[in-house]
């Protein structure tokens, strides 16, 4: 028979310390809010330290965003997520906006497929990106208003190696909004089919893309040229499959989007990786994620389109997953 919460499995009433306590209560809390739909702070940062302790141990930082990289490698966080798993790549690479190899290794890899796509009205004419430097096409564009979201570093790259900026797009009488929420809501998708906007560049395309077609509106291709520039700084590319998006024309290659990274520095205390891993392990039932069931760790620490695996496990984890069996 199962015990009663609060009591042991002969009736016995268990005893918290209190410091167990306090830090259940608040992490339970966090853990409640953070599930509600009517609950806009989704993000936290939990600090681990010993009781009376001057200073806090460890820092997990539930980011999502390019900013969690910096904060690892400069220490204000030991363990960090980044969506896609392309900007941890770049770092790891020293490529991009980053100008040296920086210490990061991987711990695990939740997976989530996608990709970006760029979706203009077909008034504008345009098929491909370089179309837009070529006509120097006053493109009216909306863009995810979140300042620091992964979205931005990526298109700024490609922006870069196609040879023009949002700046320019401003130059040539365009316009850029900076336009809350994802792009299938209204504020975005709605403004196209009211003629306010006539491109909408960004991720998620699950949500949009078909919409955006039936609206009349194509995506367009990255040239060859711009594509080499990417796959060569780390970022991958992967398909956005015809069978899924019916009114693309074809197989569509587009900039890869997938996987969040949970990562560490390279220099991470192989026990705090290890209790890292280990505790991941026991809770993977009681954590969401886009698919079906426990998080399937078993494809998370290999290389998997939804879980692209570009920058080494870090040592400990790679010990613990292949203890377990998850890896060969």
């Amino acid at each position: 028979m199962e015990a009663e919460p609060g009591f042991d499995a002969k009736g016995r009433r268990l005893r918290a310390e209190p410091v167990t306590t306090r830090s259940k209560l608040m992490l339970e809390v966090a853990s409640e809010l953070v599930s509600r739909r009517d609950w806009e702070e989704k993000q936290t940062t939990v600090q681990l330290r010993q009781q009376g302790a001057a200073d806090w141990a460890y820092t997990l930082f539930a980011s999502d965003t390019p900013n969690g990289v910096d904060a690892v490698v400069r220490g204000e966080a030991d363990v960090a997520i980044v969506n896609p798993a392309e900007p941890l790549t770049l770092a790891y690479r020293g490529t991009g906006p980053y100008k040296e190899p920086q210490p990061v290794r991987v711990i695990t890899n939740i997976p989530s497929y996608d990709q970006f796509a760029f979706g203009v009205t077909a008034q504008t004419g345009l098929t491909s990106l370089a179309e837009v430097r070529e006509r120097r096409y006053p493109l009216r564009v909306s863009l995810r208003g979140q300042p620091d979201h992964s979205v931005h570093f990526m298109l700024d790259l490609v922006l870069q190696a196609a040879g023009f900026s949002l700046d320019d797009l401003r130059a040539w009488g365009g316009e850029v909004r900076y336009d809350p929420g994802l792009p299938n809501v209204d504020g975005r998708i709605g403004a196209v089919a009211r003629g306010e906007v006539d491109a909408i560049f960004d991720e998620a395309v699950g949500v949009w893309v078909n919409p955006a077609l039936d609206l009349g509106m194509r995506l367009l291709t990255v040239d060859e040229p711009i594509r080499r520039q990417l796959e060569d700084m780390g970022w991958r590319f992967s398909v956005m499959p015809r069978a899924r998006y019916p009114k693309l024309p074809a197989d569509l290659p587009m900039p890869d989007f997938s996987g969040w990274p949970v990562f560490c520095r390279a220099d991470a205390p192989d026990a705090f990786v290890t209790a890292f891993c280990d505790a991941l392990d026991e809770r993977r039932d009681r954590i969401p994620w886009q698919g079906q069931g426990p998080l399937p760790l078993d494809t998370m620490c290999q290389d998997r389109p939804a879980n692209p695996l570009d920058v080494p496990l870090h040592p400990a984890a790679e010990r613990y997953w292949r203890q377990r069996g998850y890896l060969p």
